[in-house]
Order: structure tokens, then C-alpha cells, then sequence
């Protein structure tokens, strides 16, 4: 009758085993997956326990993931762990039967050092051969899907089972149902790990794009409500460099829509005299501070911020730029180096502006003019009197006091003394008003004040263009005149003092000052000290050759 029977109860068996499978291969998560391929071991195999041991991915060590047919052992291992080092000694124990181990209970296997987590079950001792002792282990590792035989692949997890039903060690079919059951249970998790992997990636990728999104609105909530102005613009290709986006502070500054915007670039709206500034600024975190125009045709001082933004990981680059308006604070600088260059009285430029005007047009070398002249062969000035340009054979840049290798300074000459040919040079007009101090004196300081802005204000009105008036200091006024021959040097003298000598308000009253004038003409080869001191000489000689009551009357 037995043997009648078994091929039916095979039969049956495959039933379950085939339902098993399919509930593995349909379970919604991998904790589900365990527990259904544990199950299966009791339903599908005929075992009264089963356990199954998982690889943890982080060490590689063993935990029970899952536990059925006994609440109490359950309770006990589930979620111990066994080091991969004993696991793999209690692998190498006992018979090999095919893939799967079993260490009978005669084996001495359960050592000092083991840490595999068990249980223990009551029984009587073996009654025939073949019977099932409470001590015998049997142990179905789990491979790599793809991969079959326990010498190959790379290990998943190990299925544990005790206690057949029918109280006997498992015959050939028995082994070869849990070896290619454990086979199938390799595949089912790892595919549950990979479906968790991917519903993992799939949440991750969804908090990414939602946190790009949120970034993205974020970005543009910034960039359009910030305070100051912001542009995007091409990088590269041939529209490198064209404005693709502006916000409303940007286009307030410069008072041009967004629409006409688009049309620019910032080469295209930068003053000319600052477009060496924007070409030097590096690309990428440059900074760099100029004019850019106005839709009125007025300027206005921003400080430009670079930073290269991408529009995905291998996408188009822009450039990101960050405009502040800095007209405040840069008419704030000019203010503050216009006082340090002009007088606080008059406003004209001080003494040390003077010297430095002056000291740009010189240019000195040791053995003077001479030494260029023996050095070249011909003297320092055109057949004209004009100075002359050495850009071919040698010069300075302009404000030097040394030569310092070939530039295309212009030499500054003088007229000869005692020759009126025409020559033009540089004149230097030193001016000392007459009857200054009487004022002062008689009137006090704050009618010596109006005399001398309005004397500042006479002498700037009857100069060319490009013409210097300074003040040296106290009732010293000097001019800067180039381009003027002797003659002319003279008869802008005698203006000026024409000028100067017309009664001038002061505290309510008419007062009158005089003025004397000396000329000198500055040279390369010369200090600005020196060439002061030659004018400054030749008016006291003009002051002294005039009658004194000439002089105070102007």
C-alpha cells in the first residue's frame, strides 16, 4: 500500500510546492518574501521547523530573518545574529548532500566559539537507521540566482529545517524537493531586495526631484524677487554671452524691460571705457566693478558677480550674474578723493594734485636732456619747437621719473630764452595776488574767503579746456597751459589779471585785489619742484619790476 500511495502523495506535494513558489515570487515586499519561503519549508516540504538565515549586504554575517512552525523558538532566535565565520565552519561539517548540509547528531559540531543561533528539541534517541534525532541539523545554503552548486555563486542566505513529520531523514526526493527549493527561494529574494532596492531608488529619485523642484522654485523666487539685480546668459557657442533672463530689480537699475533686455549683452551695455574691465573679469567667479547704461543714456557704477550654473549633469552651462548698484558708494570714493586732491575752499586741485599733474608730463633721467641728445644724435624737440616722440628709439610712460625700456612718451620742452620762433611748450603760470593781506586785515577772514573763490572761479572761467587752475596755498594761484608759445604764455597773463583786478563782492562791500604773474615752462629733465620754483622766481622778479602803487592797485 505504501508504495501504491507515494506516487499520489509526490503528486501532492509538487501541488503545494508549485503554490509555494508563486506565493514567493508574488509576495509585496521582502519581509514578506522571508516568511513566505519559511512557511513553504512546513507546507510544501513536510518539515515541523523552519529558518531562514539571510547574509546581512553591510558585513556579510547571517540573521534570522524569518521563523515558522514553533512560536516559542521563534520568539527565542529570530533576528539573532551568527558570525559568517562560524556559519561557514558549520557548513563545512557533516555530509555533503548535493547543496545541502546535514550534520547528524553524532557529530561533535556545536563548539565553544559558535555563535550560529539554534534550538533545541525534546526526543526520544533513534529507534532505526534512518530515524530523525533531535540533535540532527540540515541546512539548505541559498546562491546567487544564475548560479547553482555550493562551490560557486555567492552566498544569500542558508535555510534551516528540523524535524521531518514523517520522523525520517529525507530519501533522494525529499533532498533534491529542498535543494531546488532553496534554489527557487534564492531567486524570490533576490528579487524582493531588488524590487526593494528599486522602490527605495524610486522614493529617493521622487524626494530628489521633489527637492529640485523645491530648489528650482526656490532658485527662481530668489531670483526674481531679489533686491538687486540678477541676469542669466549664454556660455559658449556663438551667442556666448547674450542675456537670456533679468529680474525687476535689474531692469528697474537700468530702466529697460525685461523684453528688450534679451536683446543685449553686457559687452553691449557696459561704458566703453570699461569694456577692458569686463573683458579681464574671469568667466567664473569673476568680479568686477564699471558703468553699465541706462535707457536714458546716463550710466550707472554696479559691481558685476560671475558664477557658472548647469542645467543638468551634462547639460548647457550660464552664466549667473549678480549686479549691485554701487553708484552711492563710488560717488561716495570720488567725493573723498576729490577732497584729497582739491582745496576745500576753492575746489580747484591742491598742491599735491598740482605736482602730480605736473610730474605726468615729465620725465627726468640722470645726465638730463644731454645724455638723449649724445645717445640719439639730435635734440630733444622737432624742427617745430614741438617736443619730440622717441616711441622709435626710446621714452617712458608718461608720469615716470625714469626710462625704463621703449614707450611712446612725448617729451616736454621749453621755447628757447630769448627766441620767439613759435615754439609751443608747456607753460607754467605762478600767481600771487597783490593786496590780499589788506583784506584780511581790514575786513577779516571771511571776506579773504569770497576773494579767493571768486578769484578760483574767474581764473577757471578764462582758461581753455584742458588748461589746469590750483591753488598752491594761502593767495597762490598756479596755471597749467599747454601748447602755448612765449607770446601766448603772455597774453593769457595779462587776461587773467584783467581778470582778477575787477572788483569782487565781499561782506557786502566792493573790494579790488592785484595780481603778479610769473612765467616758467617746464621741460623733461625737470622736477615739478623745479619747475614751480622757476615760475615762483620769475614772479617775484615781475613784482619787484612793477611800481608799487601799480601793484596794489592791480
Amino acid at each position: 500500500m505504501e508504495a501504491e500511495s507515494e506516487p499520489y502523495v509526490r503528486l501532492a506535494s509538487l501541488r503545494q510546492l508549485h503554490q509555494v513558489m508563486a506565493d514567493m515570487n508574488t509576495a509585496r515586499s521582502l519581509a514578506d518574501t522571508l516568511q513566505t519561503v519559511a512557511d513553504g519549508v512546513i507546507t510544501a516540504l513536510g518539515y515541523e521547523m523552519a529558518c531562514v538565515n539571510l547574509v546581512r549586504p553591510t558585513d556579510g554575517h547571517l540573521v534570522v530573518a524569518a521563523f515558522s512552525g514553533n512560536s516559542a523558538a521563534e520568539a527565542l532566535i529570530t533576528g539573532r545574529v551568527g558570525s559568517r565565520e562560524s556559519w561557514d565552519r558549520r557548513l563545512a561539517m557533516g555530509e555533503q548532500w548535493g547543496d545541502l548540509v546535514f550534520i547528524p547528531h553524532t557529530e561533535g559540531w556545536v563548539l565553544d566559539d559558535d555563535d550560529v543561533p539554534q534550538w533545541y528539541t525534546d526526543g526520544p534517541a533513534p529507534r532505526f537507521e534512518d530515524e530523525w534525532h533531535p540533535s540532527d541539523r540540515l541546512f539548505a545554503p541559498m546562491y546567487t540566482p544564475g548560479i547553482s552548486g555550493s562551490s560557486c555563486g555567492e552566498l544569500l542566505g542558508v535555510i534551516s529545517v528540523d524535524r521531518p513529520r514523517n520522523g525520517r531523514h529525507p530519501g533522494a526526493w525529499g533532498r533534491e524537493a529542498l535543494q531546488m527549493y532553496a534554489f527557487q527561494a534564492a531567486i524570490a529574494i533576490s528579487n524582493a531586495r531588488l524590487r526593494a532596492n528599486m522602490q527605495r531608488a524610486l522614493v529617493r529619485l521622487e524626494r530628489e526631484q521633489q527637492a529640485l523642484r523645491a530648489s528650482e522654485e526656490s532658485f527662481r523666487q530668489a531670483f526674481e524677487y531679489a533686491p538687486s539685480g540678477m541676469a542669466i546668459a549664454e556660455m559658449g557657442g556663438d551667442q556666448h554671452g547674450r542675456i537670456l533672463r533679468t529680474n525687476d530689480a535689474l531692469c528697474r537699475l537700468l530702466g529697460r524691460p525685461a523684453s528688450a533686455m534679451r536683446r543685449y549683452s553686457f559687452s553691449d551695455l557696459v561704458h566703453p571705457e570699461d569694456i577692458g574691465t569686463l573683458l579681464r573679469t574671469s568667466a567664473e567667479g569673476g568680479r568686477a566693478e564699471l558703468r553699465l547704461g541706462r535707457r536714458d543714456g546716463t550710466y550707472v557704477w554696479v559691481s558685476l558677480r560671475n558664477s557658472v550654473v548647469a542645467d543638468a549633469a551634462d547639460g548647457p552651462r550660464f552664466l549667473l550674474t549678480h549686479v549691485e548698484d554701487i553708484e552711492e558708494r563710488k560717488r561716495r570714493e570720488l567725493q573723498l578723493a576729490h577732497r584729497a586732491s582739491h582745496d576745500s575752499l576753492t575746489g580747484l586741485p591742491n598742491s599735491a594734485e598740482l605736482r602730480s599733474r605736473l610730474s605726468s608730463r615729465l620725465c627726468t633721467r640722470a645726465g638730463g636732456l644731454e645724455s638723449l641728445d649724445a645717445a640719439y644724435g639730435h635734440p630733444a624737440y622737432d624742427v617745430n619747437g614741438h617736443g619730440f616722440d622717441f616711441a622709435s628709439a626710446a621714452g617712458s610712460s608718461t608720469g615716470s621719473s625714469s626710462y625704463d625700456g621703449y614707450d611712446h612718451h612725448v617729451h616736454t620742452v621749453a621755447p628757447e630764452e630769448g627766441r620767439d620762433d613759435g615754439a609751443k611748450g608747456l607753460a607754467v603760470l605762478f600767481c600771487d595776488l597783490d593786496g590780499f593781506k589788506s583784506i584780511n586785515d581790514r575786513f577779516g577772514h571771511n571776506a579773504g574767503d569770497a576773494v579767493l573763490i571768486e578769484v578760483a572761479r574767474r581764473l577757471g572761467r578764462a582758461v581753455r579746456d584742458g588748461d589746469t587752475v590750483a591753488r598752491l596755498g594761502g593767495d597762490e594761484f598756479v596755471i597749467l597751459a599747454d601748447g602755448l608759445g612765449k607770446a601766448d604764455a603772455q597774453d593769457l597773463a595779462v587776461r587773467l589779471r584783467n581778470e582778477i583786478i575787477q572788483p569782487i563782492r565781499a561782506e557786502g562791500r566792493a573790494v579790488r585785489v592785484g595780481a603778479s604773474f610769473g612765467i616758467g615752462w617746464a621741460h623733461c629733465g625737470m622736477t615739478a619742484d623745479e619747475v614751480l620754483k622757476s615760475a615762483d622766481e620769475r614772479m617775484y622778479v615781475e613784482k619787484r619790476s612793477r611800481p608799487k602803487a601799480h601793484r596794489r592797485a592791480g
